[in-house]
């Protein structure tokens, strides 16, 4: 199996699993979905647990190339903030809550891999921001930021708590905004606060 192929199995499961979540869907299902045969995704994948640990390692290696490209491209600490709700929204826009259920109770690999990620790469990149910006003059000097950086990354994974946000009565990406645009005021200087206003108002206009 070549590697486009390889990553065509993963782009179909990723397609599937955000509309239906882990476990409802079967290779069977991707391999209808890819129009190809089971056996051939069976050569690389043993299993689908095998899949949804290639896919998750994938989105991540995705997702710190974005983060990384934010932070270098952004003038200030604020934009940064701005431009990372931005990149928030086109990802929270498209994740089926039950996918994150599905993965942390039948793919605990797969679970591991995301947590690590979130304890190493999320966890220090924000606390590097939070630092920044004390130095920028826009985030308050007197809070922790190895305690903010923590309570943040994790805010993010209880948006996704169906038993706190039950999807039936939560929209995901409003659930997620609003604890982000908490947290970034929350931090904020008076200073932060008045470029963090003019980036809002810019980008509703």
């Amino acid at each position: 199996m070549s590697n486009g192929q390889i990553e065509r199995v993963i782009q179909g499961a990723e397609e599937l699993f955000l509309q239906a979540g882990i476990k409802s869907v079967t290779m069977d299902d991707i391999a209808k979905h890819l129009g190809m045969s089971k056996k051939t995704i069976y050569h690389f994948f043993s299993d689908k647990n095998e899949l949804v640990i290639a896919l998750c390692n994938k989105k991540i290696k995705e997702d710190e190339c974005q983060i990384i490209t934010i932070i270098n491209d952004s003038t200030n600490v604020i934009e940064e903030m701005i431009n990372m709700m931005k990149c928030s929204e086109e990802i929270f826009s498209r994740i089926n809550p039950i996918v994150v259920h599905d993965m942390q109770k039948y793919h605990p690999e797969a679970w591991q891999i995301f947590q690590t990620f979130k304890a190493d790469f999320l966890v220090t990149t924000l606390e590097e921001l939070l630092i920044k910006g004390k130095e920028q003059g826009f985030i308050r000097n007197e809070i922790d930021v190895k305690i903010l950086a923590k309570m943040r990354v994790s805010q993010v994974e209880m948006g996704f708590n169906q038993s706190i946000f039950p999807i039936g009565q939560f929209n995901t990406w409003t659930v997620q905004y609003q604890m982000l645009e908490h947290f970034n005021y929350g931090i904020c200087t008076i200073k932060g606060h008045k470029l963090l206003n003019e980036y809002n108002n810019i980008n509703n206009n």
